[in-house]
């Protein structure tokens, strides 16, 4: 039986952010917060100075999404288009859906990377797409995974806005106006399945930081380390 696809399971996603994602995320959304620390918890332990851990993103990984992204062309396989939603709850249930879902039948890796990008917001200094790419497995382990057409659907059940976050935004509704961004935790079933019937299911739990500027549609700006209820 091959070694299922642990990495988008989001248990397992670490602090590793880059320097300077740290620096914008702490900055921006700490204030947005009202660096309240229990609202967020899951951006905390992230300095500027300190030298990554073994395994953590090196410093060309802290590029912005429009530099690191797949080239355009590469096509986005199975990975969905963004939804055009401006509500934060909805864009973030059908992004954590497009995070636990895969099929390595019909995608390639670039071709995971190119689709999640498009999910990104193009404000650079808000977006962490080093959290995003985290998710992906190597290129050498997502090969396995296509030897055995290994592939994931995901089933939502539902997403709110963590407590401390809303208790922070009604102690200042005006802080949300200076970047638009969101803490959503989104709760659901992952199914994954490959050759010879072999397959299984989890619950899945993940917390994003979605912007969603007014007259404009969500966006994905981070995926949290940790999840927040």
């Amino acid at each position: 039986m091959m070694k299922r696809f642990p990495s988008f399971s989001l248990s397992s996603y670490g602090g590793g952010w880059s320097a300077n994602r740290r620096i914008a995320i702490v900055a921006v959304t700490l204030t947005v917060l009202l660096a309240l620390a229990a609202a967020v918890a899951f951006f905390t332990g992230r300095g500027n100075g300190g030298h990554s851990g073994a395994g953590s993103p090196s410093a060309a990984d802290s590029a912005s999404p429009s530099e690191k992204a797949p080239k355009p062309g590469t096509g986005s396989g199975s990975v969905p288009k963004p939804p055009q939603v401006a509500e934060p709850v909805a864009f973030a249930k059908a992004a954590a859906q497009m995070l636990w879902s895969y099929d390595t039948r019909d995608t390639t890796r670039d071709q995971q990377l190119s689709g999640m990008s498009a999910w990104m917001t193009k404000e650079s200094k808000y977006a962490d797409w080093t959290s995003v790419t985290a998710q992906v497995p190597d290129p050498t382990l997502w090969s396995r995974m296509a030897d055995n057409d290994q592939h994931a659907s995901a089933t939502v059940t539902e997403g709110h806005f963590p407590s401390a976050f809303k208790a922070a935004l009604a102690d200042d509704p005006s802080a949300i106006t200076k970047a638009y961004i969101y803490v959503v935790t989104v709760n659901g079933k992952q199914e994954i399945a490959w050759k010879k019937g072999g397959g299984g299911a989890e619950d899945r739990a993940v917390t994003l930081a979605v912007q969603c500027r007014p007259s404009h549609d969500c966006t994905l700006a981070a995926i949290a380390p940790n999840v927040t209820q």
